[in-house]
């Protein structure tokens, strides 16, 4: 598996890549001739050793893997290039991680982008995610210094150019509950006062979010970092235990209207490999594993932070791609709703050219959704993502649309979800009268 992934810095790294392009190909042509089941008889973790290999095997459905259960991973490749929506969606539950980390190794970019582009996944919560035709927005209005004003501002930017469908999404500075509170009030103050059909989420470690709901804090979505090996999750200090207790607490805060997705999980391949805990297996398929913890969890997002972790993983641009693409079409054939930071670190030797050639790319492959960062420059996370405009842009070229509740709520407001804030709107209007009016009353809960 290691020696067939496409070249990548963290697999050398570890000392598990391909020593040659020629050692590359031979094991894809072994890997092609490689049945199928093979992955359900033969762990690349040990059962006994690791919680998300005994999740993932447990949980396997052989029904839903009939239609492929005699194919080789060549044949299966083969047989995804040519199946139906329908048919994709059926077979979600039959494939385990590893099966679709293998034949991703055997797959073109194209072909990555035809399969994941007929994967049809739809989740809820306050709007429905997912649907055909839509591409969706994280409003990502991150803080230096968990500023209540500097992050309204964000806010209001990002709702006038028709981000925030997704979630409104703050990372926090610190982890303590006192400023995760202070945050999930401030989100919550201008997602009611203005009737937004979203969700709220601040990005903190699990056991901060259950603290937060103990507390009585408007908590929407139970955020997490997830990796596909039991010691990598312990060194993001969780387990599945932990997050199934914070899903049931989620459940039990019943602020949904659509559908009950309350977790919101983030990736990102070289997680394990970072935290020593990989057990030699290369970091795609580690990636696809902890798309396999996401599932069980019926997530309303889940999001490969593809560049984040830096070059000593995805070396530049060509990588970054590679890897985005993988990452997303394992996830959807997986069944989850698949979004992508489309992102690098400012060491890396990648641009915002890559950035604009993955997104293109992914927009096609139709993805959940993106990230929106001011000027697509986390000034609290200091690593280059997506902006607000080049949202408008993927949507304006392919025709996407927000979620159908968030697009309704846009057009009340006079915003065009493709365009931004229409020329013709009836200014001030309720968000340019917040606006003109300065921060205080968005801040003053």
């Amino acid at each position: 598996m290691a020696a067939a992934s496409p070249a990548r810095s963290g697999d050398a790294l570890a000392g598990i890549a391909a020593a040659s392009a020629a050692e590359r190909v031979a094991a894809q042509s072994a890997l092609a001739d490689l049945p199928l089941a093979h992955f359900l008889t033969e762990a690349l973790i040990p059962y006994e050793q690791d919680e998300v290999t005994r999740l993932i095997q447990d949980g396997h459905n052989r029904a839903a893997f009939a239609p492929v259960a005699s194919l080789t991973v060549g044949g299966f490749r083969d047989w995804l290039l040519g199946a139906s929506p329908a048919a994709l969606t059926a077979l979600a539950p039959g494939i385990i991680p590893e099966m679709a980390a293998a034949v991703s190794k055997i797959m073109r970019l194209q072909d990555l982008v035809s399969v994941a582009a007929r994967c049809r996944v739809v989740s809820g919560f306050r709007n429905t995610l997912g649907l055909p035709g839509t591409l969706s927005v994280r409003l990502q209005p991150n803080h230096p210094t968990d500023d209540p004003a500097g992050v309204a501002a964000s806010l209001i930017d990002g709702l006038m150019l028709g981000a925030g469908d997704a979630v409104l999404g703050v990372n926090p500075a610190t982890d303590s509950v006192p400023a995760t509170i202070e945050l999930l009030r401030l989100l919550d103050t201008v997602r009611a006062r203005f009737d937004i059909p979203t969700q709220t989420c601040v990005l903190a470690h699990v056991t901060t979010t259950l603290r937060c709901i103990e507390a009585g804090a408007p908590v929407d979505l139970v955020f997490q970092s997830i990796a596909g090996t039991e010691a990598a999750n312990r060194s993001f200090g969780i387990d599945l235990a932990l997050l199934a207790e914070a899903r049931a607490a989620a459940l039990a805060q019943a602020r949904y209207s659509v559908a009950p997705n309350v977790m919101y999980f983030e990736t990102g391949q070289g997680s394990a490999l970072s935290a020593d805990a990989h057990h030699g297996v290369d970091q795609q398929t580690l990636e696809a594993r902890a798309y396999g913890v996401a599932r069980v969890f019926a997530p309303l997002l889940v999001n490969s932070v593809v560049g984040f972790i830096g070059p000593e993983y995805l070396y530049d641009g060509k990588q970054i791609t590679r890897a985005g693409l993988e990452d997303h079409f394992c996830g959807k054939l997986l069944g989850l709703p698949m979004g992508v930071d489309i992102c690098y670190t400012n060491h890396a030797e990648a641009d915002q050219d890559d950035m604009d050639a993955l997104l293109t790319l992914l927009g096609v492959a139709g993805i959940t959704f993106i990230m929106g960062v001011p000027g697509a420059d986390d000034v609290m996370l200091s690593y280059q993502s997506t902006s607000f405009h080049d949202a408008l842009y993927i949507r304006s070229v392919l025709g996407r649309r927000p979620a159908p509740e968030f697009a309704a709520w846009l057009a009340r407001m006079g915003i065009d979800g493709a365009e931004g804030l229409r020329a013709d709107a009836a200014l001030p209007g309720p968000l340019g009268r917040a606006l003109g009016q300065g921060l205080a009353g968005l801040i003053g809960a």
